[in-house]
């Protein structure tokens, strides 16, 4: 028979720490954590002046706020040198319990649907500032397997997670290296055979001679988007990735969206069915993120999608439009909200250089860029079967201490995958 408690009598919910008025700690923002991941992105420091969240290394954020928690923003605080911390006051801390709980463990039951899901059914509050209620949250009935067996599907789904993480790391040096490439050959212009060349005065200061100063909209074509009518249900839940800001991402390829479209919708909206390595700019609300698709997506109208003009290549346009992403902030309109249009991008004044310089430059960028979306495909794999394992282990319907031999799981991940697909 499965060991049954309440969250409550498993862990410590947001148990006291000493912080000291006027001394600095660590502090965690809730725009710090970014769904799915383990670990607290980013860590500031701050002079603490008594409000606020507090916690210690190895306790569990839980965002209680709306659309924070349904988000699934949670994350293991994690420091160093095994401090305290504090942050945002909306976050409830969930912290192990001597002897019966496993800090690990906590986080991934706490990402689970058994306490996620009732979490999100206690909110109460005004709209937009609905809180999840503690005393609830408490009272939920979870699955309470021995320490031994917690610290097991705590190392299973570690592994996983250990895997994107590393990943993750692999990508972000790749993409430190396709913006010193670009820097190094078209901001400093220390590009192959640049000794050779002369500088020259332009309207953008000194460039190479040959380079010329031309509007953005010389090099690519500025496209639009458009949403189906969203009462007509034969528009939505096909197999068409639908791009919004919404599905705006840290990295430079969008794999995935949050909505997908029909082949009805499609030709019901404004928006193009846009290939593989077009370009896609919010150009609202969050204005100026740029990305790449990885697949063939449609796109709201909040967006623009940037296309090189007689095969100007995709991946420079990409690199170059991001390089001119403060001016056209600078340049974007709207009293209220931020908004970029058409003008702005034709008013965007930019270097076009040899076509022997972009095409050499993009032959050494291709294999990083193809790298780096090989990795995030993987990375999404391994969340995809991580997030199949979790809810069966930790609702103890997949029992680990028989399923295989946990030592060899470790060097080949992928012999859970059959059976959690069962």
């Amino acid at each position: 028979m499965k060991s049954k408690t309440t969250l409550g009598e498993f862990v410590l919910v947001n148990p006291s720490v000493k912080l000291i008025k006027g001394n600095e700690y660590p502090f965690v923002e809730m725009g710090n954590i970014i769904p799915g991941n383990r670990y607290v992105n980013s860590l500031n420091s701050r002079i603490f002046n008594g409000g606020g969240a507090r916690f210690c290394s190895g306790d569990t954020l839980f965002a209680r706020i709306t659309p924070c928690l349904e988000n699934g923003k949670i994350a293991f605080f994690k420091s160093k040198d095994k401090g305290v911390g504090f942050g945002s006051t909306e976050f409830i801390i969930l912290r192990h319990r001597e002897g019966i709980s496993d800090p690990d463990y906590i986080f991934y039951l706490a990402t689970s649907d058994i306490v996620r899901k009732p979490a999100e059914k206690s909110m109460s509050g005004s709209s937009g500032r609905q809180r999840a209620d503690i005393n609830s949250i408490k009272e939920v009935e979870i699955f309470a397997p021995n320490l031994i067996v917690q610290r097991k599907i705590a190392s299973i789904l570690s592994a996983y997670d250990d895997l994107i993480e590393n990943n993750t790391r692999r990508i972000a040096i790749l993409e430190e290296i396709a913006q010193s490439l670009y820097q190094e050959w078209f901001v400093h212009y220390r590009f192959p055979g640049h000794e050779k060349i002369k500088m020259i005065e332009s309207e953008l200061g000194l460039i190479p001679e040959g380079w010329k100063v031309v509007n953005f909209t010389d090099m690519a074509d500025i496209l639009s988007g458009g949403t189906p009518k969203t009462t007509i249900p034969e528009y939505w839940n096909g197999d068409i990735p639908f791009f919004t800001p919404k599905d705006a991402s840290p990295s430079l390829f969008v794999l995935t969206t949050e909505k997908n479209i029909t082949s009805l919708g499609l030709n019901a909206c404004s928006s193009k069915l846009y290939p593989k390595n077009t370009i896609f700019i919010t150009a609202r609300g969050t204005v100026g993120k740029v990305f790449l698709n990885a697949v063939d997506m449609a796109m709201n109208q909040s967006c623009y999608a940037l296309q090189g003009k007689g095969g100007f290549p995709q991946y420079f346009l990409f690199m170059h439009i991001r390089n001119c992403i403060d001016q056209l902030r600078q340049n974007a309109h709207g009293a209220v909200f931020d908004t970029i249009i058409v003008d702005t991008f034709k008013r965007l004044r930019v270097v076009s250089p040899f076509d022997e310089t972009i095409n050499t430059f993009v032959s050494i960028l291709s294999p990083v860029f193809e790298q780096m979306l090989n990795l995030l495909k993987k990375n999404e794999n391994l969340r995809h079967t991580r997030d199949l394992l979790l809810p069966k282990l930790i609702s103890g319907d997949m029992d680990v201490e028989h399923l295989f031999n946990f030592d060899k799981f470790k060097e080949n991940i992928d012999e859970l995958i059959p059976v959690i697909k069962r």
